[in-house]
């Protein structure tokens, strides 16, 4: 009986440990077992990229198998942008903008810190990633911090390294990174991109990367 109750006891230890180690994001636990839009939907730090996600239809493709890393801006990286962006990409027309934005940040695969460092490693301080929006991001890395590059220069931080998801694994961005916005693009998912009137950093006024990414 006194064996039981100890192997009871551990057990209900080993949970508590379990639950304690839960990756917290915006105040909000993220479960492994759950995937990218409902973790990411409990998050307050993401509720600007919740609402572009579902402006842009692509709640369930980011619902699918995937797997997929997602670099997530939060929503003071979205507040960065110039005065209405926001709002302007959030309307129905600007709907095929929207989503070629987002999906600049999501890479086939599930590419965890360490694969990311690696690659940067092997690439000799750089690496490059193939968005499913069709254009690449640049990885370095520098005091331990992967940073990302957009295809205009701009930089982002990854704040929050590794939240495992069922269908793939968030990175926390502090910037919103930016395609090109080159039209006719086919991206990894098979849809072909298109810009509307805006480009893609009319919300900015950083140079086209020259390394190619």
């Amino acid at each position: 009986m006194k064996s039981f109750k100890l192997a009871v006891a551990v057990a209900v230890a080993f949970a508590s440990l379990s639950a304690s180690a839960q990756m917290m994001v915006g105040g909000a636990e993220m479960f492994a077992s759950k995937d990218i839009i409902d973790n990411a939907m409990n998050s307050k730090d993401h509720t600007t990229l919740v609402a572009a996600v579902k402006a842009a239809d692509l709640v369930t493709t980011l619902k699918g198998d995937g797997p997929f890393t997602v670099f997530a801006p939060t929503n003071d990286a979205f507040a960065m942008l110039p005065a209405g962006t926001v709002d302007t990409l959030l309307k129905p027309e600007n709907k095929a903008m929207l989503a070629n934005i987002l999906t600049y940040h999501v890479v086939p695969g599930r590419l965890d810190a360490a694969t990311l460092q690696q690659r940067v490693t092997e690439g000799r301080g750089k690496a490059w990633l193939t968005t499913v929006e069709g254009e690449k991001l640049t990885v370095t890395s520098k005091g331990g911090m992967l940073m990302l590059t957009d295809a205009k220069g701009g930089m982002s931080h990854i704040t929050t390294a590794d939240v495992a998801q069922s269908n793939g694994v968030i990175h926390v961005v502090d910037h919103v990174v930016m395609p090109a916005g080159k039209p006719g693009k086919v991206g990894a998912l098979g849809t072909r991109n298109r810009v509307g009137k805006m480009d893609s950093r009319d919300i900015g006024a950083n140079e086209p990367n020259k390394n190619g990414a």
